[in-house]
């Protein structure tokens, strides 16, 4: 599912060498945790949240083999220019 989500949300950005995906499983759910550039954000939200739902929908179509839901979280930090 990591590459599956990098290969759909790199070509959507300008800045696809700072996309970052975490991974966070427990016995009923894994959780893709998505970092972006601050610019990039909208991109991936779309219109009224139309892009990022549409991943969502694709990534709950495969269903996993031991039956835990799959979630993507974006995580907008805040930009700090001097850390980068």
């Amino acid at each position: 599912m990591h590459k599956f989500l990098e290969l759909i949300i790199k070509p959507l950005v300008n800045f696809p060498e700072e996309v970052e995906i975490d991974v966070f499983e427990d016995d009923h759910s894994i959780v893709y945790q998505l970092r972006l550039n601050p610019e990039d954000i909208g991109r991936v939200v779309g219109r009224n949240g139309s892009t990022i739902n549409a991943i969502r929908t694709l990534m709950q179509a495969r269903p996993q083999e031991d039956g835990r839901r799959v979630g993507l979280e974006l995580i907008e930090d805040e930009y700090d220019d001097y850390n980068r």
